[in-house]
């Protein structure tokens, strides 16, 4: 036996069964479940999302992207929620309880407890006549035919329909709740990806290093001040406004053409109307405009007012990119 081949053939196999499991799922997609999405909508309470065994860990990434996503949630384990954790329900909770049988015995004695409450019960299960099934006010049908396991035993294709179920319920809140890149941004403010949707360029413009020659400054004052503040360009400024910008690709092309450059003044060799922005950008927006102009530093000018200068390597340390 090709043992590579034979390895590679059961994980397709396993990939495509998951991949027929949830498709089908949009079969069992009624009004049902869109009236349960709106009860969820409509509440003053939280989201509470319960399970035991592989479901329970359903339950918990389920709550994880609720969070990220704006809906209030917690998780509660079902077989410590009959052990004092059912303190954490409140009145106007909604609960989502998660079980492929659906007759599991720690949901035949929690299911109650629950419902005695009169909370709301989703129940999330691929078998509609369960306890669970019959007991619950809305049901979730996270129906499969068999598991992806060749004894039919593990929890596969069950578990991927119970996230995958998951995910609707939080893109169709996050919809109705008109969730926004800048909303996602207030739940993610670390890392890279907190950086790139809240991060605007006056929180890590470094003022302090802003450099800057007359028109008139020598070529020998020009290179000095490039030197001096490590940013591999100056600004040009004249009356307190940017009138240009020299890189030190400009000084090299300058000694390049010229024998003599003693002559010469910032002037003469910088670049008219260099490209700027303004300090309130986000830093993303920044970067592409690097990126789009091939160049790696970008003036920062406010209201005609010279700011300092973003490098792109600056954004690099930053991690945004």
């Amino acid at each position: 036996m090709n043992t590579t081949a034979s390895i590679l053939e059961t994980a397709k196999k396993t990939i495509i069964e998951e991949s027929k499991a949830i498709l089908q799922l949009t079969e069992y997609l009624t009004e049902e479940f869109a009236e349960a999405v709106l009860k969820i909508y409509e509440t003053k309470g939280r989201l509470v999302v319960t399970g035991i065994g592989k479901s329970a860990i359903i339950a918990q990434k389920i709550v994880a992207s609720l969070n990220s996503t704006g809906t209030p949630s917690l998780f509660l384990h079902a077989a410590e929620a009959v052990h004092g954790d059912l303190g954490m329900v409140q009145p106007e909770d909604i609960i989502i309880c998660i079980s492929k049988s659906g007759n599991s015995p720690e949901i035949k004695v929690l299911v109650p407890l629950l419902k005695r409450f009169g909370n709301i019960l989703i129940g999330m299960t691929s078998d509609r006549n369960s306890f669970l099934g019959k007991e619950s006010h809305y049901i979730m049908h996270a129906h499969v035919d068999r598991e992806a396991c060749p004894n039919n035993l593990a929890p596969t294709n069950s578990t991927t329909a119970q996230l995958v179920l998951g995910d609707a319920l939080a893109v169709a809140l996050m919809e109705l709740r008109q969730f926004k890149s800048e909303d996602f941004a207030i739940y993610h403010p670390g890392g890279a990806l907190g950086k790139k949707l809240l991060l605007r360029v006056a929180d890590m413009l470094d003022t302090t290093h802003t450099p800057q020659v007359s028109p008139d400054a020598s070529i020998k004052k020009v290179i000095m001040e490039i030197s001096e503040k490590r940013l591999g360009v100056t600004a040009v400024i004249d009356n307190n406004k940017v009138i240009g910008i020299i890189t030190d690709g400009d000084i090299r092309r300058m000694l390049n053409a010229n024998d003599s450059f003693t002559h010469l003044t910032a002037q003469d060799i910088m670049t008219k109307n260099p490209k700027n922005i303004s300090s309130d950008i986000l830093v993303s927006e920044a970067l592409s405009i690097l990126e789009n102009n091939s160049i790696t530093q970008l003036m920062v000018i406010d209201n005609d007012e010279y700011k300092g200068v973003l490098h792109l390597h600056d954004i690099l340390k930053e991690g945004i990119v």
